[in-house]
């Protein structure tokens, strides 16, 4: 069994939102903003927002830090997802990853993150 397979995912506070970063355009770093990602279409911003209607919520695998060059990190934790019909928006940090979860969704992913013998905490 590899460090992959058991791994400690902590539920970030609040609510995130996914926006599209236009290029060009420079992101406040207010203390709302978890991730921004920029790419070949401009890239992409998670921003906190309790309120808003199409929240995610946010999964963090880096309190137990792992080297950027261990194997099979995220796909320990999106493959039960995947498999459960549950969708993710990632980003990676420099000792973990961030997973994002359709709020409507966390009880769903909680459970399968669990059979995968993963363990959530807040």
């Amino acid at each position: 069994m590899s460090v992959a397979d058991r791994q400690t995912l902590r539920v970030l506070e609040g609510r995130y939102v996914l926006e599209r970063a236009v290029s060009g355009v420079e992101v406040p770093r207010d203390g709302e903003v978890l991730a921004v990602v920029r790419g070949p279409d401009g890239g992409a911003c998670m921003r906190r927002q309790d309120a808003a209607d199409d929240a995610w919520v946010a999964l963090w695998n880096g309190d137990e830090a792992h080297p950027p060059d261990a194997t099979g990190m995220l796909a320990a934790i999106v493959a039960p997802l995947a498999a459960g019909n549950v969708p993710v928006w990632v980003a990676a940090s420099f000792d973990g990853d961030i997973v994002l979860i359709p709020v409507g969704r966390v009880d769903e992913a909680s459970e399968l993150l669990r059979r995968a013998g993963h363990r959530l905490t807040s």
